[in-house]
């Protein structure tokens, strides 16, 4: 195989994201989006994967070029079956169906897309690489919940984890910051987005993390509770009266930032905050608490840290949220320079005091470069 190209192909419920990437340099040569498919022209995913073909040839970068060496899909649920990058096959794509149930939103959005770039060019080799497998190292001791063994294995309910190319991506980076391999590095991972979640990684291994059986669980988010008490579902059945149906929606969709004071962009929090808004404060002071017993519980699971990574959105972008997470962690080794916590940039970079025993870094996560790596690897190896 000659080519050194990568397309990574996102296919969500009413959207393709795409990415063409030369892994000889890992430059990036192409990047787009394809939204509101069944609207209007877009029918299908069908006329989406389309429309990227024609937009990428439009570049002089056609789907037919002999320097495209695989294309990387991103899916989100790969369950206990797929624990890294994974070769696509029919049989892949129907064990891929059976794991429906566990991301019923996500991986019908992600096996359409397979199937169309497959059609389009059935020559390449096509890599589905998921959102858990990082987290497929676990101990049992971390991944199982406590519910009876036989129904939990029977239906599949232990703590899966995702967001996992962005924790596999920003550990490494991590390390390289720091000068050090990554075998030696224990490291917090912030991953702050609309969604949101942590993991302690010892070693470039990850072994513990704050999602579970799905993107609901852990930490506050955009429009997502994190951590709740179970009961409290049955509670909003017996005495609210409410559906699964309701009770999900209300869940995922709109609690979260969201629920607790009508916004989930912290950007509007913080301005709102400004202006002293008791709502948008309490909503902020929630989130990072949330974070702080985060950061606390996997110091504690790791035994030592050395280094803590903010990445994604807000990870990246508010210095307000990073400064408030770790205020006063210093008995752990933990001190953030707020001069450097200030500044804003688009690079990886440190923002921990010369004497800090904790590095506390800023690393701006790149999925699309981890999907492309982990495919490439795959389809040369």
């Amino acid at each position: 195989m000659n080519g050194s190209r990568v397309l990574v192909l996102n296919s969500g419920s009413s959207s393709v994201k795409y990415q063409l990437l030369d892994m000889a340099d890992g430059g990036r040569l192409a990047s787009g989006i394809v939204e509101r498919i069944g609207e209007g022209p877009v029918a299908d995913h069908t006329a989406a994967l389309k429309q990227v073909a024609e937009e990428l040839t439009g570049q002089g970068l056609g789907l037919d070029s002999p320097a495209l060496a695989a294309v990387g899909h991103r899916v989100v649920h790969g369950g206990t079956r797929f624990t890294e990058p994974t070769l696509i096959t029919d049989e892949v794509v129907e064990e891929i169906e059976k794991l429906v149930p566990l991301a019923p939103l996500h991986n019908p959005a992600n096996i359409t897309g397979i199937k169309v770039a497959r059609d389009l060019r059935p020559d390449l080799p096509q890599v589905a690489v998921f959102d858990t497998a990082f987290h497929a190292t676990m101990p049992e001791s971390a991944a199982r919940y406590a519910v009876h063994r036989e129904t939990a294995d029977r239906y599949g309910v232990r703590r899966y984890g995702f967001h996992g190319t962005s924790h596999a991506y920003v550990s490494r980076a991590t390390a390289a910051l720091l000068g050090r391999d990554l075998t030696e590095v224990n490291t917090i991972v912030l991953h702050l987005g609309n969604g949101a979640s942590a993991s302690a990684v010892r070693g470039g291994v990850c072994v513990d993390t704050s999602m579970g059986l799905t993107p609901l669980e852990g930490l506050v988010m955009g429009t997502r509770s994190g951590d709740l008490d179970p009961a409290a579902i049955f509670h909003l059945a017996r005495v609210g009266g409410m559906s699964v149906d309701e009770i999900d929606t209300l869940l995922n969709k709109r609690s979260g930032l969201l629920g607790l004071c009508g916004d989930n962009d912290m950007r509007e929090i913080g301005r709102r905050m400004g202006e002293g808004d008791p709502q948008a404060q309490l909503a902020f002071d929630i989130y990072v608490h949330r974070l702080r017993k985060y950061v606390g519980a996997y110091a504690a699971v790791l035994g030592r840290v050395d280094a803590i990574a903010f990445t994604a959105g807000v990870g990246e972008n508010s210095a307000a949220v990073r400064e408030a997470a770790l205020r006063g962690l210093s008995v752990f080794g933990i001190e953030v320079d707020a001069v450097r916590n200030a500044v804003r940039g688009s690079s990886t970079r440190l923002i921990s005091t010369q004497t800090s025993r904790v590095a506390v870094a800023v690393v701006p996560t790149d999925e699309e470069l981890e999907i492309a790596s982990q495919a490439y690897d795959l389809v040369t190896a």
